[in-house]
């Protein structure tokens, strides 16, 4: 990208340079092309200028997958101003306090959305349709790109909130192109390819998915507004037939739960998980009944990109792969000096593309933005032979008989018993201590709970080391989680 060019005209040329005829999204049962999306998401810009939106300006977004989102991103961008995605299902209380720390003078959401109630004295609201403003039609689509600008926010996200409060992650416009030139050379994508992903585009995974990978090199994409079931990604697949699938590890479990065999003809030929760490046996179970592979991969909001993955042809189950060109890394331990491969450690990453720091959170900067450009994940990795595996979050990490516990291995052990559907480790007071609790969500049929409890216990210590053996099995309906379907295990530990 030359300097100063706006990111959002980049992506639109490179997308459009395919011809502007091409599909870049099916909603539903119609479609938008590229030469749409360019001249609305243009209109969308000359609407914001004559509300007198400036460079840097705030734009919240709280709007489902459809292309009106798409149009108000970019169209924020080439205003110069930044577009704020936000989680779609927030109470109004939330949308207020967002509102408040992101500064913002614009929200634009759809009719009766809870977002609405964020609007106060001098904040603006604004209402789309699947293809954004009615209005915006009256503007006109030769609106100039304002210029890039590093010294103020791109785009903006807020952490998914798996840890509690979210954080502002904003970055700089030429952030949005770095994905397709790192992590997108390793998936291949073309112009050929259909794109679906079940992850909405307000997480930075979806965002990725939806929207920089697939515009920049002219795919088509699918878009589910609503929360996608196992049975609408089955639905959207046999409809649509994508060639890439991005999905959760939460997702892949339901898929496979339901899975009948005249659904393997349906599966794309690249299907990607990312939001938390694929446990083996789930890469092994869909290997084995549709024929693909997973790819695993691991990334972040600050770093809007995945930066670890799995190659295709090449994956490992259990492994989170290698680390993606473009970036480096380092496992340290907790005073910050490298570990020995094979040990566990805290990953550092350096590279393009990182936000530089949190917005008004001066104090969370200091913690994860490190010198000579080096970022703190929060996640806790061993090295093998330059494949990294998952061991957790560094904040879930156990302590159980004066030794680390893995939340992240006992659940892929305790995943392999038939009666366990879903379970999430984490630390429980009882007797004065903490210790290890297994909370299960028991496949349907499995019997008693206190037969269960017995039976996973056996299991598990034939697997593991007699400290990694939870002391407390709780059986539940579900598991808590954010709506991209990262497990919560800091309200595990509030219970």
């Amino acid at each position: 990208m030359q300097d100063g060019k706006n990111a959002a005209l980049g992506i639109l040329d490179a997308g459009g340079a395919f011809g502007a005829e091409r599909t870049a999204y099916h909603f539903g049962s119609a479609s938008l092309s590229y030469g749409e999306l360019r001249t609305r998401s243009l209109q969308f810009a000359s609407f914001l200028d004559a509300r007198s939106i400036r460079p840097g300006d705030r734009i919240l977004l709280a709007l489902p997958d459809t292309p009106a989102f798409a149009i108000a991103f970019l169209g924020s961008m080439l205003a110069g101003a930044c577009p704020v995605a936000l989680n779609t299902g927030l109470a109004t209380q939330d949308y207020a306090f967002l509102r408040s720390d992101a500064g913002a003078g614009l929200v634009v959401t759809v009719p009766g959305h809870a977002a609405l109630g964020a609007v106060a004295d001098g904040v603006q609201g604004v209402c789309c349709d699947d293809l954004g403003p009615s209005e915006i039609e009256r503007f006109p689509a030769d609106f100039a790109p304002r210029p890039a600008n590093d010294a103020l926010p791109g785009f903006m996200l807020y952490s998914s909130g798996s840890t509690g409060r979210p954080k502002g992650v904003p970055h700089r416009q030429q952030d949005l192109l770095v994905p397709a030139a790192t992590w997108g050379t390793l998936l291949g994508l073309s112009r050929q390819d259909v794109v679906f992903s079940s992850s909405k585009c307000f997480f930075a995974y979806g965002l990725l998915a939806s929207l920089a990978l697939p515009l920049a090199v002219g795919a088509s994409v699918v878009l589910f507004p609503g929360k996608p079931g196992p049975g609408d990604v089955f639905d959207v697949l046999a409809r649509h037939r994508p060639t890439a699938f991005f999905g959760v590890p939460t997702l892949y479990n339901m898929l496979i739960r339901i899975f009948e065999p005249d659904m393997r003809r349906v599966v794309p030929e690249l299907c990607f998980s990312a939001g938390e760490a694929l446990p083996a046996v789930l890469h092994e179970a869909w290997r084995e009944l549709t024929g693909r592979e997973i790819l695993d991969g691991i990334g972040s909001t600050e770093a809007f990109n995945v930066f670890i993955a799995n190659r295709k042809g090449a994956s490992r189950a259990g492994f989170a792969g290698q680390p993606v060109p473009g970036f480096e890394t380092r496992l340290v331990d907790d005073h910050g000096n490298a570990v020995a491969p094979g040990t566990e450690g805290n990953l550092l990453i350096r590279g393009q593309g990182l936000c530089r720091g949190y917005w008004n959170r001066p104090d969370k900067t200091r913690e994860t933005m490190l010198e000579d450009g080096w970022l703190r994940t929060g996640d806790v990795f061993v090295e093998q032979d330059g494949w990294f595996a998952h061991r957790g979050r560094s904040d879930d990490m156990l302590k159980s008989g004066g030794q680390w516990v893995s939340p992240v291995l006992v659940e892929e052990a305790l995943l392999r018993h038939p009666a366990v559907a879903e379970c999430a480790v984490a630390a429980r007071r009882a007797g004065g201590l903490d210790v290890v609790c297994a909370y299960v969500v028991p496949a349907p049929g499995s019997g008693p709970e206190k037969q269960l409890r017995l039976a996973w216990r056996k299991f598990l210590r034939t697997c593991l080391p007699e400290h990694m053996c939870p002391a407390l099995f709780v059986c539940v309906s579900e598991l808590p989680k954010t709506v991209t379907g990262k497990v919560q295990r800091f309200k595990l530990r509030q219970q």
